[in-house]
């Protein structure tokens, strides 16, 4: 099939960049989601179960060998160092784990997979994609999704997306933009975005 394009999809909390990649999924790209991956990771590889024990404590996992999600968050959330040693475990993980997905989505001839992920950007992992699509939505939208999604209140949404980059930090690493809004169709620029790929690769949107 010739060459298979990495595209990457990222946004800030509440964006809709799930949503995004329902839509090409639809289209018929494989999507890899990276945070989801790394979560089972965690649960299932056992030489990063033995490094996430090392650096912060047997307790991580319970007794049942399950890892205690609560009990981590604790350690990492507000403390910059702690989490920086966390993704130095985990990302390289995931990043193993989504080379081997993406020669799977080659052999099966797919032209282009989408990886998502909040932190394509704080991680440097873009750099391994072809393309970077940014989701950017108003904060007053995402403001009310994430208190309708997560039942928090909205002091804590605002400081979830203050402990986050910035849409104009993430927009300078963006080949593509896709605005989330009410005067924008999601529909719409995710097709447009199938076809310049499936185009950008030699073939038509119709016979792919």
């Amino acid at each position: 099939m010739g060459k298979h394009l990495k595209i990457g999809v990222t946004g800030g909390i509440g964006s809709g960049k799930s949503t995004v990649c329902r839509i090409f999924e639809h289209l018929g790209a494989p999507i890899y989601n990276a945070d989801n991956r790394a979560k089972q990771l965690m649960s299932e590889n056992e030489d990063l179960k033995k490094k996430l024990r090392l650096a912060f404590g047997w307790d991580v996992y319970d007794k049942n060998d399950e890892l205690d999600r609560e009990y981590l968050s604790k350690i990492v959330f507000n403390n910059p160092p702690q989490l920086r040693i966390l993704n130095q475990i985990v990302h390289p993980a995931v990043f193993e784990d989504y080379a081997s997905w993406v020669q799977k989505q080659c052999k099966d001839n797919h032209p282009y997979s989408v990886k998502e992920a909040a932190l394509l950007v704080e991680a440097e992992s873009y750099k391994e994609l072809d393309k970077l699509i940014v989701v950017t939505s108003p904060i007053d939208i995402r403001l009310e999704r994430i208190t309708k999604r997560d039942g928090i209140r909205r002091e804590e949404v605002l400081k979830r997306i203050e402990n986050q980059l910035s849409d104009k930090d993430r927009l300078v690493h963006a080949d593509y933009v896709i605005k989330n809004a009410t005067n924008f169709s999601l529909i719409e620029q995710v097709l447009e975005l199938h076809k310049t790929f499936i185009s950008e690769l030699g073939f038509t949107a119709e016979t792919c």
